[in-house]
């Protein structure tokens, strides 16, 4: 939980340094995205929306593969410089990579719970996760994920992050009813609401809503409380639309740092000197990161063509070829042309 502050930390000045394109912070929902991490297996398929950065932590993606996404370089096996920052994915680590478009991965996710139950060889030992906010529960997918879900059957947990907001619009203004765990019952879901500030209180509900999903072979769907401290995201000033002495007082009074620190702290098993010595160690190894990340060249140039269709197709080709041609004719003579390609691996010149 220490560490997503630090990343957001630096990303988000990186974003207003014109460093990276785009970023978008944990904070104030750091026990949910851990807690509820750290209640999966490793091999648990994961479909996140915007803020599970901290899945991946606990899962050792490394500091050296975050910041390579975000930046967009070479090391950016995910993505290879080919998506937003913070669309992360992993294939070794069951985490897929996250779309832009909201609420997409809940139908998606029951697709993939399907698969488990259908797969002899995963059939009771995995589940499938599905991340979202309570804004994207306001989309037609979340009806149809938890219909297809409840139908279809399969180990599935989805879990909402209610942060009060979807970007500007307040809970209060999206729906009337009781919150989005309401819904459940009406899909024949087990459902649970916890408090999403709480870490172990979300340990302990996302461990029984998976040991249900998996030995009923069936979806759960988990709502968990929670506060948006952050802006929604580099795009968005939300002192626009709401007052900045809420957001002061949310830090002070429900910060999940506080209490899980307060609570480790009462019984003996840590201080504030523990955890200076970690923040100070994060943060150089962070900033560490941040410093290689940013002198890396970025990937290939021919990669603009690759892995959509398993032979390039005549018209790609045909780009392909023109583009060839345009460096050849400006790429070492004209400058905006000359400067910009330089920022490739190998130069472009491998096209």
């Amino acid at each position: 939980m220490l560490m997503l502050p630090s990343l957001d930390n630096v990303l988000y000045n990186s974003q207003r340094q014109g460093k990276i394109s785009f970023y978008m912070t944990s904070y104030g929902e750091e026990a949910s995205v851990v807690g509820s991490a750290a209640a999966l297996e490793p091999e648990d398929e994961v479909m996140g929306q915007y803020r599970e950065m901290g899945v991946l932590v606990w899962r050792g993606f490394g500091l050296d593969n975050l910041m390579a996404q975000c930046f967009g370089n070479e090391l950016d096996t995910a993505t290879k410089g080919r998506q937003m920052p913070v669309h992360f994915g992993s294939t070794d680590l069951h985490f897929h990579t996250i779309s832009s478009p909201l609420a997409t991965q809940i139908p998606q996710a029951a697709g993939v719970a399907y698969a488990l139950k259908r797969d002899p060889n995963r059939r009771g030992k995995n589940c499938a996760i599905c991340y979202f906010g309570e804004g994207a529960a306001s989309e037609g997918d979340f009806h149809a994920g938890l219909s297809m879900a409840s139908v279809l059957g399969g180990p599935l947990i989805f879990f909402c992050r209610n942060n009060g907001f979807a970007i500007s619009t307040p809970s209060a203004e999206q729906y009337a009813g009781d919150g989005i765990a309401a819904r459940g019952p009406g899909y024949g879901l087990d459902t649970i609401r916890v408090d999403g500030n709480d870490a172990l209180a979300v340990y302990a509900a996302v461990k029984e809503a998976r040991r249900r999903a998996i030995e009923g072979n069936k979806a759960v769907l988990v709502e968990a409380m929670s506060y948006r401290v952050g802006h929604h995201s580099t795009s968005d000033d939300s002192f626009a639309y709401r007052a900045k002495q809420e957001v002061e007082d949310w830090k002070k009074i429900d910060n999940p740092h506080h209490r899980l620190r307060k609570f480790l702290e009462s019984k003996g098993w840590w201080t504030a000197e523990d955890e200076d010595a970690v923040r100070a160690q994060q943060k150089k190894a962070v900033f560490a990161a941040f410093q290689k990340a940013e002198k890396l060249k970025k990937p290939p140039l021919d990669n603009l063509f690759n892995d959509v269709y398993d032979k390039l197709p005549w018209n790609l080709i045909e780009q392909k070829n023109e583009l060839k041609r345009l460096l050849a004719k400006y790429g070492d003579d004209w400058e905006p042309w000359r400067s910009e390609r330089e920022k490739f691996k190998d130069s472009g010149r491998n096209l």
